[in-house]
């Protein structure tokens, strides 16, 4: 470490962190992973409360505006076409108006940001010209935007950030070593690839990955060692637990990862990525609101509202709210 420190000796006494770093390993990950679980939650806690009021959570809601029928073979996926037995069948690309009036219904049930996905592998032409206007629809009712749209090159990143596009999602789903156990239609420097286009066109990059999709430990370090030593840390960094969903290869193949395994990767991204929104993804719906709250404690400050994610429940907004004034905290309206 350039500061002459290692995992294992990071401040435990409210002494000033070390500066944020992108040259994280793989080993130094896993040892932090490792740590006793309540010396791992002190040291997330500590660099938590450094960047972010640990009383505050910001409140993302997901609209899939394009659904099914995309070419990539994701196992975890039921929007892939390879999966017919996924349950989930194509859709056209939603219209502007329709988009803006789920918008304004986010706006109003708390919302500080919007984010739009379609399955597609990368956009056409048209379709893209139509996102574009989506975004603009959001910006103008105050809310910050964020699309996934598969894979882009650097004239499409610049168009979306032309018409004023806050945030890009592009997951990099789990570590370099079993990316091709998950998927074969894309490289994992296809995503890499796609995240500097759109760090190139100034967009804020949203970028993290799944846990539960039969990797070990130390690719769970891995992704997130991944993430940690990008050039720049992504602003927002997504932490999924995967959904099983019949019909997808994933769907009886993987164990159900120990929820405090979980909650020692969302640390893990928080004490690698100290500036960054983690946010506590996909598999809420699964999760008790015990393991919510000791992710929470680990450092997720982030969450998806709504009754739905793309294609997967999510936990109702009633719920959410619920389990915030249980906790005494507070929904974010700030951008960031």
């Amino acid at each position: 470490m350039p500061d002459g420190s290692s995992p294992d000796t990071l401040p435990l006494h409210g002494t000033p962190m070390p500066p944020v770093r992108t040259d994280w390993t793989r080993d130094e990950v896993a040892a932090l992973m490792a740590l006793p679980f309540p010396d791992l939650i002190y040291r997330a806690q500590t660099v938590h409360r450094a960047r972010f009021d640990p009383t505050e959570m910001q409140i993302s809601t997901l609209l899939s505006i394009k659904t099914g029928g995309c070419p990539e073979d994701c196992a975890y996926c039921p929007q892939s076409a390879m999966h017919e037995d996924g349950g989930v069948k194509a859709s056209r690309l939603m219209a502007v108006e329709e988009v803006l009036k789920e918008a304004r219904a986010a706006k109003a049930a708390g919302a500080a940001r919007f984010c739009m996905g379609a399955a597609w592998r990368s956009p056409k032409e048209h379709d893209l010209e139509t996102v574009c206007a989506m975004v603009e629809g959001v910006k103008a009712l105050g809310l910050e935007s964020c699309v996934t749209l598969g894979m882009l090159d650097n004239s499409q990143a610049h168009r979306l950030r032309d018409a004023g596009l806050d945030y890009y999602n592009h997951n990099i789903d789990t570590s370099p070593e079993y990316y091709g156990d998950i998927i074969s239609t894309r490289t994992f420097q296809d995503r890499l690839d796609t995240l500097e286009n759109v760090r190139d066109a100034g967009i804020n990059v949203c970028c993290g990955g799944i846990v539960g999709m039969g990797e070990d430990s130390t690719d769970r370090a891995g992704m997130i060692a991944t993430l940690a030593s990008l050039p720049r840390h992504p602003e927002s960094v997504p932490i999924n637990m995967l959904v099983r969903v019949e019909g997808t290869p994933l769907a009886d193949r993987a164990e159900v990862v120990d929820p405090i395994e979980f909650v020692r990767t969302i640390a893990a991204a928080r004490i690698t990525m100290p500036a960054s929104r983690v946010r506590l993804a996909a598999g809420r719906e699964d999760m008790t609101d015990e393991a919510q709250t000791l992710c929470f404690l680990a450092g997720a400050n982030s969450i998806f509202y709504g009754e739905r994610l793309l294609t997967t429940p999510n936990p109702a907004a009633l719920r959410d709210r619920q389990l915030l004034d249980r906790l005494g905290m507070h929904t974010s309206h700030k951008q960031g």
